[in-house]
Parts: structure tokens; sequence; C-alpha cells
């Protein structure tokens, strides 16, 4: 797999801003969110939000505009985002907008994919759906007048690990005086868990990624995050009975969509660097970038972990690692599966990557096999050393 730096004079990306069926998928992206963030009970609010409204009514104008037939009703456009790739809508996209196979609701819940998410992130300026960024930017603000650089790693570090809390665990973190300069914020991120994640009185966690299952109807379970569902059903984690621990709090969708998913590999990236002896800081200068990892003889590596389904979203997002705190070698690390699930992955960031940005992508394995090899030349040349002083 080619991963060398495109050379200065490769093109820049196509400007999608440009594209109209670009302009109708951020928006419906943005609807689709919504709705999930309104209609916690499955029902849909008459009447419909004005993004909602506007995602219908720019849809039925663009099959009107190609002489396709436009969906009927709100309803009948729900069901082509479950069931109708976005490759195959009669709107004009660019060629690595969208995959084959890619849909913005997920068929089996009826809840936003991953890709509709990234979707919206991207081009979107909802305030629900940039909620996340707002939310980190307060924490570092925050943490930043405390002189705290701490309670922000902890804080984080709560948002990728305890997305779900029950009203024990909520009053421990209430306890947790690290997370003083926060505290207000931790309670406005997590929400009541709606009655639609019970299933005979009890909730169950993602035995993977930590969130909230949802009940299907045949008995089984749906995870949220496409990574799992790749997998295979989920495996249930913890099973807890309403009557036992009380209501449950969760994160709002946002951060357990760019946050809490992330951070899974991030700090699974941080435990397989720390087994090679290697010393392994999270999140340095309030977020500067993921991880911070020094070798023995004192070398420094620079990495932001990048979970996203959809790699031309990934490569216009490209940009430098900041330069605080120093490192000497930087990298974007995106997990294998990603790259497993999707051929090309590597090719199309590099293609829709900035010409001025010669950001290296790896895979987590990768990055992971590169360190070893790091570590295992520098034990070499220790030993070397050694018996060359001895002799």
């Amino acid at each position: 797999m080619n991963h060398s730096p495109a050379p200065p004079d490769d093109p820049a990306p196509a400007d999608w801003s440009a594209q109209r069926g670009i302009t109708l998928m951020r928006t419906l992206a943005t609807a689709l969110t919504v709705l999930d963030g309104t209609a916690g009970d499955g029902s849909i609010a008459v009447p419909y939000a004005p993004e909602v409204q506007r995602a219908l009514d720019r849809t039925v104008l663009a099959c009107l505009e190609r002489g396709a037939e436009p969906p009927a009703s709100l309803p009948d456009l729900l069901s082509w985002c479950r069931e109708r790739p976005v490759s195959d809508w009669p709107v004009d996209l660019p060629p690595e907008a969208a995959g084959p196979d890619d849909v913005l609701l997920d068929p089996e819940s009826s809840r936003p994919t991953e890709l509709c998410y990234e979707w919206a992130e991207q081009f979107s300026d909802s305030a629900l759906v940039l909620y996340d960024r707002e939310i980190i930017r307060a924490a570092l603000r925050l943490c930043r007048e405390y002189g705290e650089e701490e309670a922000y790693s902890e804080f984080r570090r709560l948002l990728v690990t305890r997305p779900v809390l029950t009203p024990a665990e909520e009053f421990a973190v209430s306890m947790d005086h690290v997370l003083d300069p926060v505290k207000e914020l931790v309670s406005r991120v997590y929400r009541p868990v709606p009655d639609s994640y019970l299933r005979e009185g009890a909730y169950a966690t993602c035995g993977r990624c930590l969130t909230l299952l949802t009940p299907l109807p045949d008995g089984g379970w749906w995870c949220e995050r496409d990574r799992c569902r790749r997998l295979g059903r989920p495996p249930v984690g913890r099973r807890l009975a309403r009557d036992e621990v009380g209501g449950l709090i969760q994160l709002a969708r946002p951060l357990r969509q760019f946050v809490t998913g992330p951070g899974r590999a991030e700090v699974s990236l941080e435990t397989r660097l720390t087994t090679l002896g290697l010393k392994v800081r999270m999140w340095p200068a309030y977020d500067a970038y993921d991880v911070h990892v020094t070798f023995p003889d004192g070398r420094v590596w620079a990495v932001d972990v990048k979970d996203w389904a959809h790699p031309a979203f990934l490569g216009r997002a490209a940009r430098p690692v900041p330069k605080e705190p120093p490192y000497d070698e930087a990298f974007w690390v995106v997990p294998q599966d990603r790259v497993d699930d999707r051929p090309g992955y590597v090719a199309a960031f590099e293609r829709n990557r900035p010409a001025a940005c010669h950001l290296p992508l790896l895979t987590d394995n990768e990055l992971v096999d590169r360190a070893a090899a790091r570590v295992t030349r520098d034990v070499l040349a220790a030993e070397g050393f050694e018996e060359n002083r001895d002799a």
C-alpha cells in the first residue's frame, strides 16, 4: 500500500461545493440528524422542523428537474434513505462522494449511519450537528482558564470510556475533583435515556463500543456504530435492570458519534503502544493532537487518529498536525478495519487531500508495526553499543 506524499504539483481536490447534489445531500443528512435528535420515541412531530421540510422540498425539486418520480411524503423519503444507495439517487454527485452500497439510514433501525453523520459534519452549519465541536471547545476553554490540562484529558477519557452512566456512576463522577473545571459541562452533555432502549425492563450496552444497544423486533440488538455492525451481531456487555440501577443517562448522540467512537480507537492505540514499552501521553497540550509517543532514545511521534467511514471526506479534512508539543514525525491513523471495509481507502484519501498537505495516512496496525520495528532497532543498537564498549 503506497503511503508516499503526493508530489507538489498534484491537482487540488474538486470543488464539491459547486455540485448541486452535494447541497442536497448535506441538507438531507442534516435533516436526518435533526430527526434522530428530536424523535427519541420514534414519532415525527408535525409541522416538521425547518431542516426536515427543506430536505423534503429540495429532494422533490431535484427529482422533478431530472424527470424522476419524487418521494410522495416524508415517510417515503425516509424509505429512500434506508433502502436506496446514495449513488442511485437522481442527483449529480462527484464520483467519490458515495460508495455503491452507502445509505443514509440503517435499514434495521432507521437511525442515521456514520456516513450520514459525516455528510452533516462536513458540510452543515446546523447547531445540532456542530454540537460536539462546541462542547469540546467549551471544555478546552474552561480547563485552560483553570490551568488544568489533566482535567481536559480526564474529561476526554470520560466521554470515550463511559458513554453511559447509572445514577451511582453519575454520583461518582460528580465527586471526582479532577473534573471540577468541567463539572457543569458534564452535567449538560449526558441526557436521560428514553424507554425505547428498554427490553423487558432492562438496558444493554455493547460489549465492543460501550454504547447502549437498541432492541430489535426479532429479539436481537442493534449497535449504532457501523464498525460494530460490520463485525456481526453486537455482543451484550452490561445488562442494567432499571428497577435495580434506576434510569440511565448517556452522552448526546453527536458526542457518541464524533468523540466516543473515534476515542475507542485512540485508547486502543494507547494500549498497544504502551505494551511495546513506549511512553504515551494522550491529548497533550489541551488536545493539540491525540497521541504523543516517546521512544527510549527520546524520539517523538505525534499521532492523530481518524475513525472515519468516508475516505474522501477524510482527505478533504486533512491538515498538518500542530507543531506543539514538538515531535520528530507525525501521522494520521485510521483503524485497519476501515481500510479493509472500503477498497482503495488510502488512495481515495490521497486523491482528495489538499495538494499542499503531504500528511501520511497509516492504519493503526501499520503504525504499531513501525513502532515495534523501531523499538527493536533501538534495543539492538543499545546492545551493540554495550558490547562494543565492553570490548
